[in-house]
């Protein structure tokens, strides 16, 4: 399959092996909202750029750099805007604050699974979206580059069991679940980068902390300075990267190029997801023989929270159309549409239940 995703950018640039030893043309220096060598930093930043080198023969050099290098990691969106960089790595979940839209892409509690998510990102018209929202908003061209599969909804010094237990929660978290916590559940939200939750989880400056999925969280040893680990990641069913720069900057390349960086980010959105699922399983073996308690949420819980997050959904996306922005509500409304047919329309899929 990676190589049909590959091979048309491939014949495009006519590249051949042999290329790829000459000085790239065009040289992006990407800062990225994660650690450098992080479980997120290897399987988007350096999978990105290793793929890029393959796809445009060389011509194109991405120079990746961890959070806090050369950008803060939340700054690095206005990096881009403001010339500071050439290109981007983040997730829309950072953008949540200062508009609503990005929840859409970056998930919320009752959006689509990773597997949903992934054909309608690349099928039903979900990457476009992003883009023409970027552009639209921000003077940026998107390119999404990583999926991911469900995440915990928290590595907890508490035992959370019912929606209850979020009230006054310190909690470390971000994006619409940030929001929802706080303005329904009464929590205590915080935002730090990905680099600072362990000593934050082990110095119990919160009570429970959500990163990434379990793959993810085991290298960064959250279990072992918290005593419990809350199921399902009702919070964040899936979640979205994307790389981007500005729109002149892309707008500027041959389409040839266009076609071979495109081609990259989607070899890197599958490899990256296959690499997230391969590294849950493993995780969740290596869980199962600590002291952690894993806790799961009872269906009732995780069916009261998927509806509190889709009427903040909503909601939000009533506010930004009554001031005359409908940008929100026509994505929403592909969104929900995809996620209903899908639900509806899938029953044929066998699921590996084993006994």
């Amino acid at each position: 399959m990676f190589k049909k995703l590959i091979a048309p950018a491939l014949i495009a640039g006519s590249i051949c092996t042999g290329t790829i030893a000459n000085a790239a043309e065009i040289t992006w220096r990407m800062p990225a909202a994660i650690s450098e060598g992080s479980f997120f930093y290897k399987n988007f930043m350096e999978r990105f750029a290793a793929n890029i080198e393959v796809t445009t023969g060389g011509k194109l050099e991405v120079q990746p750099f961890g959070a806090g290098v050369i950008v803060p990691a939340f700054k690095v969106y206005e990096a881009v805007q403001d010339g500071l960089v050439d290109a981007g790595h983040s997730t829309p979940s950072y953008l949540v604050n200062q508009d609503p839209t990005n929840a859409i892409f970056a998930s919320f509690p009752g959006g689509m699974s990773g597997e949903a998510t992934l054909h309608w990102v690349y099928n039903g018209g979900g990457e476009k979206m992003l883009q023409d929202l970027r552009r639209e908003k921000m003077g940026l061209h998107s390119i999404v580059v990583g999926i991911g599969t469900s995440e915990f909804m928290a590595h907890s010094n508490k035992e959370i069991r019912t929606t209850a237990d979020l009230k006054g929660l310190k909690y470390r978290t971000s994006g619409a679940w940030a929001v929802v916590v706080e303005e329904i559940y009464g929590g205590v939200p915080t935002v730090v980068p990905g680099g600072e939750i362990y000593t934050l989880l082990q110095r119990k400056g919160v009570d429970a902390i959500e990163w990434s999925t379990p793959g993810a969280n085991l290298s960064e040893g959250f279990h072992e300075v918290a005593p419990y680990i809350i199921m399902p990641g009702v919070h964040q069913p899936s979640f979205l990267w994307e790389v981007f720069v500005k729109a002149e900057t892309w707008d500027a390349l041959s389409d040839d190029l266009k076609a071979q960086i495109e081609a990259a980010a989607k070899l890197t959105t599958y490899e990256s997801y296959a690499h997230f699922g391969n590294s849950d399983i493993k995780a969740m073996a290596e869980y199962k023989k600590t002291n952690v308690e894993m806790i799961t949420l009872d269906n009732t819980v995780v069916e009261e929270m998927r509806e509190a997050g889709r009427n903040w959904a909503r909601k939000k996306a009533k506010e930004l159309a009554d001031a005359g922005d409908t940008s929100m509500q026509t994505i929403m409304d592909s969104y929900f549409d995809y996620q209903k047919a899908w639900a509806a329309n899938s029953e044929y899929l066998v699921r590996d239940v084993v006994k």
